[in-house]
């Protein structure tokens, strides 16, 4: 049996942490908790777990938008998308496609942001919708077929012959 390493244990234990709390956070924002949410994103934000403090800063901005009396509009391209992410992590669908459509106004043709389209209609149910918008994000980086296949937001069209023939083309 190969030794147990103790930083490795470590890390483990303090990411399963950052997980816990980051639900937390995530449950105290879609009850429109902002504050609270706002205070356990911005330790989580500064954390060792990159990925998790990458999702918290998002989500940290978000909490920031909803508790300013008159937050300024996004401007950019980037800033609608973050904004309209955080409403699809939140599940705020029709504020995430009305941001994200912004977001593809202002920036055509950028993956990241038909992918994150295709996955707010598809949580919406908006079939048709989603299938183009996921083709044209796969179109612009084939990865994005890869990542499709394992997105739970996409679990509503696994029956969609279109959506199986985009993500599992003949020959792949």
């Amino acid at each position: 049996m190969p030794p147990v390493d103790p930083d490795r244990q470590r890390i483990d234990v303090q990411y399963q942490s950052a997980v816990r709390n980051f639900e937390i956070a995530v449950r105290a924002l879609q009850k429109q908790n902002y504050d609270r949410a706002a205070e356990i994103f911005e330790k989580l934000a500064e954390g060792e777990a990159r990925d998790v403090a990458e999702r918290a800063r998002v989500h940290l901005r978000f909490c920031r938008e909803r508790t300013r009396r008159a937050a300024p509009a996004p401007r950019s391209a980037e800033e609608y998308y973050t904004l309209g992410v955080a409403c699809l992590n939140v599940r705020n669908l029709p504020l995430a496609v009305e941001q994200l459509s912004k977001a593809d106004k202002l920036k055509p043709n950028q993956d990241h942001i038909r992918y994150a389209l295709a996955a707010a209609h598809a949580r919406q149910g908006n079939t048709e919708a989603a299938i183009e918008h996921l083709g044209a994000a796969v179109s612009l980086r084939p990865q994005n077929r890869i990542q499709a296949r394992y997105d739970e937001d996409f679990q509503g069209l696994i029956s969609d012959s279109r959506f199986r023939r985009l993500l599992y083309p003949a020959g792949s």
